[in-house]
């Protein structure tokens, strides 16, 4: 085997494979990274076994040929060579990797015993891929992190014809994004749980491509797969067991006031109020009138307060949050202007994005926090 790329395109392809390899692999040949140099272009794939990857792109090759390598170092030699063309061949059991003067020599690994990685299903429909990025990103920052509750570490999608709504909690808040896509067919209705890291990343690696085909393999399927592929790039993954729990009704509850706060103040002051605190420590907001006072600390321990200007309609409301996820949520919605919908100072608000403060709330994506119980 033996072919010459542009280092862009191979650092692109070897990066997007590496991120589906596990640091620690149930078998060695699960670490490495096949190369199969084919026809005119190169092909390269990686697993967990619970994700794969693999990308493709043209090559000048001079000798056909398949391998295994190492997959981490791999991708670290191809981000640190400069851009030239790089030159990967085959030399009995080592593959030499050279760019201009830089020259590295791999290890293989055996072929013969690597797994055999499951093909995409059939393209349930296909959506803008900077529609995706931003939406996936919108929404995962709610997914859960602690892997004894794998349900709660997923991020769920509902297919409705042409709308797709995600969603996910850690259960102390909850993200809500709907946008139109194209599905293949029409009346499509499904529903998966995929992993908040897999889909987080793949939307995000994706962006470079116009656009990202999903594919839900059927609920009927014994698989359970969903994958992703955009310019020359494809990801698998199995969705997790379980199910979601229903989350529509917290969404609907009786509104007893409304604060309309402009996004980048108040981000700098949750901040600046946040240093006192940690994660254990509530955020104290006072929504009165014209005006928000931040509050954090009590007794001996530090303090901090300050006061920024907001527009309320209803009720004074005195409430605390967790700061980080605050700002997480604040950062979430993306506009100029937050719009908080609260009913009760013991009860969940909702964060909406503005674009004004006198117009309307954009409703196509919500953020749910639930509040901090603090003494007063």
């Amino acid at each position: 085997m033996k072919f010459t790329v542009d280092q862009q395109g191979l650092t692109d392809g070897v990066n997007w494979v590496s991120r589906s390899l596990s640091t620690r692999p149930i078998k060695t040949e699960l670490l490495g990274i096949v190369i199969d140099a084919t026809g005119d272009e190169v092909f390269l794939s990686g697993s967990d076994l619970e994700t794969s990857s693999k990308a493709h792109f043209s090559a000048d090759i001079t000798t056909k040929g398949k391998v295994l390598v190492p997959g981490k170092l791999l991708a670290e030699i191809c981000r640190s060579l400069p851009n030239k063309p790089i030159t990967i061949a085959l030399d009995g059991t080592r593959v030499l990797v050279t760019s201009g003067s830089a020259k590295f020599t791999l290890p293989t690994l055996s072929i013969d015993e690597y797994p055999h990685l499951p093909e995409l299903p059939e393209a349930t429909g296909v959506v803008s891929s900077d529609t995706f990025a931003q939406a996936v990103a919108q929404v995962a920052i709610a997914a859960g992190r602690d892997d004894s509750l794998p349900t709660l570490t997923g991020v769920h999608i509902e297919i409705s014809e042409e709308t797709m709504t995600l969603a996910a909690t850690d259960r102390y808040r909850l993200a809500v994004r709907e946008f139109n896509w194209q599905p293949s067919q029409p009346g499509v209705s499904t529903t998966a749980l995929l992993r908040g890291r897999t889909i987080a990343e793949a939307a995000k690696s994706l962006v470079g491509s116009k656009e990202v085909a999903l594919s839900l393999a059927p609920t009927v399927s014994s698989d359970r797969l969903a994958g992703f592929a955009g310019s020359g790039k494809t990801m698998t993954s199995r969705m997790l067991d379980g199910t979601f729990p229903p989350y529509r009704h917290l969404l609907d509850q009786n509104i007893i006031s409304t604060a309309v706060v402009e996004v980048a103040p108040f981000l700098d002051s949750v901040r600046r109020v946040a240093l006192v605190t940690d994660k254990t420590v509530p955020l104290r907001l006072e929504f009165n009138g014209t005006s928000l006072s931040l509050e954090a600390g009590a007794g001996e321990d530090a303090q901090a307060t300050e006061a920024i200007d907001i527009l309320l309609t209803g009720e004074a409301i005195s409430i605390a949050f967790n700061p980080t996820f605050l700002i997480d949520g604040l950062q979430a919605v993306g506009t100029t202007f937050v719009q908080i919908s609260f009913t009760g100072s013991n009860k969940p608000a909702i964060l909406m994005g503005k674009n004004e403060a006198s117009g309307n709330a954009l409703e196509n994506y919500r953020y749910l926090l639930m509040p901090m119980r603090y003494a007063s």
